[in-house]
């Protein structure tokens, strides 16, 4: 059977629909990326083209095809401690709380496949131990938190992980499950994963000391990336810290935060 192709037309209307359901700029140029992606999707449905697809999303005859062809077009990327210099922050703020025997409550915005959470989770385990601490990672798709809450991972996305901390909170996969890893129960059962859309009014989930929010504004225009960021501010504690990531920047999005260091930010 040959590969059905996306037309300029179809591309663009599938543009449009990540933009309204997401909030995603998709950039010109990425049909093999939209058609390689939903080629399958088609397939399931017995669907002749992209445009017949579309018009199936669009009915809303079927909710739950909706977020799959979300999850689809949404790129997850990343790996164990990306951004050092983020960690090392955010260990100072978990010794300044234990010294001050308050909870630490820190969310991952866009947390993707969950190494980003993981990671926060060994920092503030490390220094708080049993004491009080939440860690909250949130995503548009469920087929990464899916993947996310199951801690299971190739071990090459570990290269960057403290040797320390790979002994400590994962576990080694054998025979069939060999160069994986696992995080291990304890430090699985204090993470909490959530499906939530930035780009919609957030459910209440409470306040919090640090917020990451690394690596997803490139995927939108600048409008959407100034309500976004409004939106997790209203949930940031004075004093809190913002983490973006270090090819990003919030000018012209936001103007009350001050700059700490390049991809650090605190509200007043």
């Amino acid at each position: 059977m040959s590969a059905i192709l996306i037309t300029d037309r179809e591309f663009s209307q599938f543009q449009r629909f990540i933009y309204e359901a997401a909030g995603i700029s998709m950039a010109n140029g990425k049909q093999a990326l939209v058609s390689g992606r939903l080629a399958r999707r088609l397939a399931h449905h017995q669907l002749g083209n992209y445009g017949d697809y579309l018009r199936l999303l669009e009915s809303r005859s079927q909710p739950e095809e909706l977020q799959v062809a979300v999850d689809l077009l949404t790129t997850n990327e990343t790996y164990f401690f990306r951004e050092p210099k983020h960690f090392a922050l955010l260990r100072e703020l978990a010794l300044e709380a234990r010294a001050a025997q308050r909870t630490l409550r820190v969310w991952s915005g866009a947390c993707s496949s969950g190494e980003e959470t993981y990671s926060i989770a060994m920092v503030l385990a490390d220094v708080l131990g049993d004491a009080p601490w939440e860690v909250l990672g949130t995503d548009i798709s469920t087929r990464v938190l899916a993947r996310a809450r199951t801690g299971h991972y190739p071990m090459e996305r570990a290269s960057q992980m403290p040797p320390a901390y790979l002994k400590r909170f994962c576990l080694k996969g054998q025979d069939s499950q060999s160069g994986t890893m696992l995080i291990e129960r304890a430090l699985r059962a204090r993470v909490q994963f959530q499906h939530l859309n930035l780009d919609q009014t957030l459910p209440r989930i409470g306040s919090f000391d640090v917020i990451f929010l690394r690596n997803v504004m490139i995927y939108f225009n600048l409008d959407t990336k100034r309500q976004v960021v409004a939106r997790l501010l209203a949930q940031l504690r004075p004093g809190g810290y913002f983490l973006i990531g270090h090819s990003e920047s919030l000018n012209d999005i936001c103007d009350t935060l001050v700059p700490v260091a390049p991809s650090i930010y605190r509200k007043p």
